[in-house]
């Protein structure tokens, strides 16, 4: 299912991409990243097709990385959180555009 995660973190050096690794290292497609300064910390939004299992590892990894201060994760029906309809600080954020949006039509042609 899907699951949209928002990690806040203080934004030190290298803590960003341990928490992208933690969903790297297990295969997992990132649908959806997003990462913004959220008071005086960052917090980083991913969006995950995550089993039980596997959503449980990641708060796991997450909660033992360094600087990383929460970790929350609402259900992410596509419908319900594109229309602003999770948290009400969701509300007020960027949504997820289209799948088409920025699409580039697969050119097989050399560009010199």
């Amino acid at each position: 299912m899907m699951h949209l995660f928002q990690i806040r973190y203080k934004n030190t050096q290298g803590t960003f991409m341990r928490i992208l690794m933690a969903a790297s290292r297990r295969g997992l497609s990132m649908s959806y990243v997003q990462a913004m300064p959220s008071g005086d910390a960052f917090e980083a939004r991913l969006l995950l097709d995550v089993t039980e299992k596997q959503s449980a590892q990641l708060y796991r990894d997450w909660h033992a990385t360094v600087d990383v201060l929460e970790v929350s994760s609402m259900l992410a029906l596509e419908e319900g959180w594109a229309a602003g309809t999770g948290s009400p600080q969701d509300v007020a954020s960027p949504h997820m555009p289209p799948a088409s949006v920025g699409a580039i039509p697969y050119n097989r042609t050399a560009m010199a």
